[in-house]
């Protein structure tokens, strides 16, 4: 993408790689990911400054990613260096990096040692984020420290003469208190930049550079949720009337987004909008299976063998179709493990997994954005707020919050139960504070008495989080008076279930859905 100033960010296998990629664009420039041995290739002009990501690795493992210190040296542009890139600098530089006795994790104060402006507008102590084992018990020759932990000295490094930073912590997450304002020092102090970056220029450029394909046929497989929707907008703008949406009806689709997707589209003005039940098909193909990366697997490749023979049937009554339009998103790659061999499979989202199983070729509007820039481009688009500002869903749906084998009663359990936690977080007015909201239901029955009988049925799991872009969540501190409604409904609305859980476990360790 041709901008007149971005900021590299070098990925060394952290899942928060993204986070300072997304951090920086909304400081108003642009930022990419790169790999370690792309470097050389994608420096330009236009590159203000460099950014080396954390990682899960020691700098003295024999496989672990890096960049020469040749390379760091002559870049001609500031580093900043983060977590394991802290550390990767100061084994290049001459300094001496040791595995600790112990790990410092979470929240932790930081003591500013010296003044530099990179910590311009930081206070003496605040708390940052740490994640590590390995630690820099002496910097490099020509570094000053500029702050330091209980237990870790030498926390923030800095060298103008090489202008190359590193702080230890992590100030991309949001749980480092004055971390925007260290990148903002960095990305306008030290490198310069001006700003001026918006996600919509992604999107026009986007329109402008594939207008050309307007004379074939695309479909985009909608879902009703904003990422599908936007890039049905998108590509409205580049095919017309020769855009085609399908809606497949898999059984485990949100309730009541079938109706919802045959009324909005029209109404929006799209001409075709095609809704297919495939219900029974995808639940018997199921039925049983309880590895969760099988059933994202199956569903994948189902998903797109049932889209194949969609498309052949319009193909008879319109013509052939080249595209598959798709709301694919930076986390759902991430998440897929297919932006670097350095980054682990956390799931496998099913418009990632098997998509070189469709016959058509894809288009990916989104694929560099993330959900709330997604949003942004959405109003810009104006697309209605209730979807635009509905909770993030899977693609493969109640599927992935059903514990253990798949069958009808599963199904209809966790259906339920979801929607109880929707109607009453909008019922109180917090639907839109919550990130996302939702009930899973657990591979477990327990004991219960109902009507003086025991029972032995499910457990329900409600899970609500606070998040900014899905890669990391804080569990909502919901009222109890919220949980208590929806806990008597569930208990009182839904047959099989005598036990309802609320849960408490953040993003990391634990992942947003359940599997």
């Amino acid at each position: 993408m041709e901008v007149p100033e971005k900021i590299l960010v070098v990925e060394f296998g952290s899942q928060y790689s993204h986070l300072i990629v997304k951090r920086i664009r909304l400081m108003g420039v642009y930022a990419e990911l790169i790999y370690p041995e792309e470097l050389r290739e994608r420096l330009g002009p236009e590159v203000r400054g460099l950014v080396l990501s954390g990682g899960p690795m020691s700098v003295y493992d024999p496989d672990s990613p890096r960049i020469s210190r040749d390379d760091l040296l002559s870049l001609g542009v500031p580093v900043l260096g983060i977590c394991y890139g802290h550390q990767l600098i100061a084994h290049l530089m001459g300094g001496r990096v040791e595995r600790s006795e112990a790990g410092e994790y979470g929240g932790v104060e930081l003591s500013l040692v010296d003044r530099h402006r990179l910590v311009e507008g930081v206070p003496e102590r605040s708390i940052v984020w740490m994640s590590h084992r390995d630690v820099v018990v002496e910097p490099p020759p020509g570094f000053r420290n500029l702050g330091s932990t209980r237990y870790i000295k030498y926390s923030i490094l800095a060298s103008d003469e090489y202008r190359i930073y590193s702080t230890q912590f992590h100030p991309e997450v949001v749980h480092t208190e004055y971390g925007e304002q260290i990148l903002r020092n960095f990305v306008y102090g030290i490198c310069g930049c001006k700003g001026g970056y918006d996600p919509f220029d992604i999107v026009e450029k986007y329109i402008e550079e594939n207008r050309w394909r307007g004379d074939e046929r695309a479909l985009v497989a909608v879902s009703g949720g904003v990422d599908s929707t936007v890039t049905a907008y998108i590509l409205r703008e580049i095919f017309g009337d020769n855009l085609h949406l399908v809606f497949l009806e898999t059984g485990f689709n949100r309730v009541g987004e079938s109706e919802f997707v045959s009324r909005f589209f029209p109404e929006q003005g799209f001409e075709h909008v095609h809704i297919v039940d495939v219900r029974r098909r995808f639940l018997d193909t199921l039925r049983g299976v309880a590895d969760p990366r099988e059933k994202r697997s199956i569903f994948s490749r189902l998903y797109f063998e049932v889209l194949n023979e969609v498309v052949s049937r319009l193909e008879d009554r319109y013509g052939s179709f080249r595209y598959l339009g798709q709301g694919t998103l930076y986390p759902d790659v991430v998440e897929t493990g297919r932006t670097s061999k350095y980054t682990d499979m956390i799931k496998g989202h099913h418009n990632v997994l098997h998509r070189e199983l469709s016959r058509l070729e894809p288009l990916e509007p989104l694929r560099y954005l993330y959900k709330d820039e997604v949003r942004i481009v959405a109003r810009r688009l104006g697309i209605p707020r209730e979807v635009y500002m509905k909770h993030p869903f899977p693609g493969p749906g109640y599927l992935v919050r059903i514990i253990g084998p798949v069958d009808e009663e599963r199904l209809e359990i966790v259906k339920r139960a979801d929607s109880i936690v929707v109607e009453e977080l909008r019922r109180s007015g917090l639907y839109e504070e919550v990130w996302q909201g939702f009930a899973a239901l657990l591979g477990v029955r327990t004991v219960g008495v109902k009507g003086d009988t025991r029972s032995y049925e499910y457990a329900v799991a409600i899970r609500m989080v606070e998040s900014e872009d899905g890669m990391t969540a804080r569990h909502y501190e919901a009222p109890h008076s919220l949980l208590d409604r929806i806990a008597r409904r569930i208990l009182d609305e839904v047959d099989g279930v005598n036990r309802v859980l609320y849960d408490l476990s953040d993003k990391p360790p634990a992942t947003i859905e359940y599997e």
